[in-house]
């Protein structure tokens, strides 16, 4: 990612926060600043991120409360893995991912063919008390003996 994208997402993730009534401390910035260069993370990684470049202070506790914080209001999304590790991801856009269960990484995955196949499916199914709000598909998978070597 060039500065200067860096540099229009962290004024738009201001704004963001302003539209929010959120402050844009040093520690909210740092947290995204890490997202952006990382994509998928848990508190753990972005906190290690933070110290690694910023030298911002910052806690894994507070980290987590501010991704979390972020994902209540949409600005990034969640999920939890098999390792029992709530990642983070700054891409909110539609797409797939394939979790990697031995690494426990997540990668995007963007086919808009397949997810409107998949969201004309589902616009046609009912499901008795539910209204469904999104659909997230992730895949899981082992890399392979190839993949593993490098």
């Amino acid at each position: 990612m060039t500065t200067q994208t860096q540099k229009n997402n962290i004024e738009h993730f201001k704004n963001i926060l302003k539209s929010h009534s959120l402050k844009a401390t040093p520690q909210r910035l740092a947290v995204h600043e890490a997202m952006l260069k990382l994509g998928h993370a848990s508190a753990d990684m972005v906190t290690e991120e933070i110290q690694k470049s910023s030298g911002t202070k910052v806690t894994v506790a507070s980290v987590y409360n501010i991704l979390t914080s972020m994902a209540m209001l949409g600005i990034y999304h969640h999920r939890l893995s098999s390792n029992n590790k709530m990642y983070f991801d700054v891409n909110t856009f539609r797409h797939f991912h394939i979790y990697d269960c031995e690494n426990h990484q997540y990668r995007d995955v963007v086919d808009n063919d397949l997810m409107e196949i998949i969201e004309k499916y589902f616009s046609r199914r009912r499901f008795r008390g539910y209204s469904i709000e999104n659909i997230d598909i992730q895949l899981i998978g082992r890399p392979t003996r190839k993949r593993k070597a490098q």
